[in-house]
């Protein structure tokens, strides 16, 4: 395929002269759901990491959208991001703590941030504080933060840790609706098994080789 949304190559990273990803590799096309599975530790979300541009790999490179993370460009555009769960302001509601993080980057109004509130089964008219919300809802939010700006393109960190059975099921019915509506998604689990439920293909991590699985 000539244009990949996603093109890791050769990404190896070491903390501490502990190796968390040896060479690993990677392409994604466009409208793929592809998971990631492994435990905790085993290199996942700085894989992640690096394929956004919050860090940086000691070899090999990233591309987005053909330009190189890093080089061409510093974090890649049309990305919408959640990674190590959302951090919220615990007496504001859902629709207030969005608000805040769009008035960082001014320039996401207040329908889109309802349409996303609304996208993943929330009411942004809900003045509940966020503090007393589920788990579950948390996630819901902080999958509608990484919507915000209608990215085509999500990266999604564990996005149904600790959640139920049925709010598992609810998100990943979310996650095929992006999909469908033409939006690109890598995201990771502990769980294969899960990952095979919803993935177009399912990678494992372990002892930082990325290791095929067939579904």
């Amino acid at each position: 395929m000539d244009h990949w949304v996603i093109e890791a190559e050769g990404i190896s990273k070491k903390f501490q002269n502990q190796s968390i990803l040896d060479t690993v590799s990677l392409k994604v096309a466009p409208g793929q759901i592809v998971g990631i599975s492994g435990h905790n530790g085993s290199g996942k979300s700085v894989l992640l990491r690096i394929i956004c541009g919050f860090m940086r790999p000691d070899l090999g490179q990233v591309r987005v959208w053909n330009q190189v993370v890093g080089q061409e460009v510093e974090f890649p555009g049309r990305i919408g991001v959640l990674i190590d769960g959302p951090g919220f302001i615990n007496h504001l509601s859902g629709f207030r703590n969005l608000k805040l993080l769009a008035m960082i980057q001014n320039k996401i109004d207040d329908e889109q941030i309802r349409n996303s509130i609304k996208t993943v089964g929330l009411d942004p008219s809900n003045k509940v504080s966020v503090g007393k919300y589920s788990t579950g809802m948390r996630q819901r939010l902080g999958l509608a933060q990484a919507l915000m700006e209608e990215p085509k393109l999500l990266i999604l960190d564990e996005p149904t840790s600790n959640i139920d059975r049925d709010g598992t099921a609810e998100i990943q019915a979310i996650i095929r609706q992006l999909a469908a509506a033409g939006n690109t998604i890598l995201l990771t689990s502990h769980s294969a098994q899960e990952l095979g439920d919803v993935c177009d293909q399912v990678y494992e991590l372990e002892q930082g080789k990325l290791l095929s699985r067939h579904k």
